[in-house]
């Protein structure tokens, strides 16, 4: 197989690859085996069995994992070797098995940001995409909300109180720094990240009623989108960065509707929903994931750009895509979830943090 190309295999929607996980052998081998497994399952790519098609196998042993995945006849599709902590190779690996056999981009190296209850106010906390190593990124014993994960999952973007007035924050994980970077008088909210980490939109107040803005990702470089009586909220960028997607209400209940990134006038999106909300457009481009308002609460609803309709897909709210364009994340009743969008599959991630919402995605 050395020095050929890997063969692109073509799976139709819904269907599953046989894959037999081999435990890795190694110090690290039980935990990292563990985690691969549950990436695999998670992905909707796989039905892990004995004898399939293709076997992962490998060692993790002292912050290095080997990864390597052979098919029947022996040859090999995938061979590479990852360092860092057991659970993140054990991730790195897991997208490398998903990208190789489906050509799929795999989400089990992202990141989530939410806002949970459990300290007894709205707070900012972050982890990874399976519910492990949460912790409380926000401490500021006011109200935390609309947070937004960069997409490369290293700054945290949100709305914060700590002045008295709704202000707009950036968080560098890795470092802890704290920048305020929009405070115009009014509200200043639900800030997300461009594609290329480059800009932040958001719904800002100051000229009266609620806009929509762009600022540059380190604050400054404001540019105002709309111009109209109604109410601006919730954009979500489009993966090129040339599209924002936006809930629109002028009274008559809000709808979906979509701007160039540099101004212009927006254009309403056919969705057949009354009230439509939290928009969050998928990485491939081709669909939106938003709420509209059903019979007990709120509903999940995908509409296709192409013409194909929309559906609804889960009860639940502020669904955001993961990188796959296949998986969303929501909160209901409290909880975290991942849906996958074409086999339904629903899977609770978190509920021990009082309640959560609000959640946003890496990709």
């Amino acid at each position: 197989m050395y020095g050929q190309e890997v063969p692109t295999i073509t799976v139709a929607k819904g269907d599953k690859i046989n894959l037999t996980v081999s435990p890795l052998g190694g110090g690290e081998g039980a935990a990292a085996t563990k985690t691969l497994q549950n990436d695999l399952t998670l992905s909707g790519c796989f039905t892990l069995s004995e004898n399939a098609v293709y076997t992962a196998r490998g060692t993790a042993s002292g912050g290095n994992l080997q990864g390597q995945v052979v098919d029947h006849s022996g040859g090999t599709v995938l061979s590479k070797s990852y360092s860092g902590n057991a659970r993140e190779n054990a991730h790195r690996f897991a997208d490398g098995i998903v990208e190789t056999l489906t050509g799929n981009k795999g989400f089990a190296t992202s990141k989530i940001a939410f806002v949970a209850t459990r300290s007894g106010k709205k707070e900012v906390y972050v982890g990874d995409y399976d519910g492990t190593n949460v912790r409380q990124l926000t401490r500021d014993a006011v109200i935390s909300v609309h947070p937004s994960i960069s997409p490369d999952g290293r700054r945290i973007a949100y709305t914060g109180y700590q002045s008295g007035y709704p202000d707009v924050y950036v968080i560098d994980l890795a470092s802890g720094a704290r920048n305020r970077i929009v405070n115009f008088p009014g509200t200043n909210s639900g800030a997300a990240f461009s594609p290329d980490g480059g800009r932040i939109a958001l719904t800002v107040s100051k000229d009266g009623n609620p806009e929509l803005y762009t600022v540059g990702a380190g604050g400054g470089g404001a540019r105002r989108l709309t111009h109209t009586r109604g109410v601006e909220s919730g954009p979500s960028w489009s993966p090129s960065g040339d599209e924002i997607v936006y809930s629109f209400d002028d009274g008559r209940g809000p709808q979906l509707y979509r701007i160039s990134s540099s101004g212009g006038s927006g254009q309403p999106v056919a969705t057949g929903h009354g009230y439509c909300t939290e928009p969050n457009w998928s990485p491939d481009g081709k669909k939106i994931a938003f709420n509209v308002r059903g019979g007990g609460g709120f509903e999940i609803a995908i509409v296709d750009l192409s013409g194909g309709g929309t559906r609804i897909v889960s009860s639940g709210e502020n669904p955001v895509w993961g990188a796959d364009s296949r998986h969303i994340m929501f909160a209901e009743g409290g909880g975290l979830y991942l849906l996958d969008a074409v086999t339904s599959h629903k899977t609770k991630i978190l509920d021990d943090l009082g309640k959560i919402t609000e959640p946003s995605w890496s990709r």
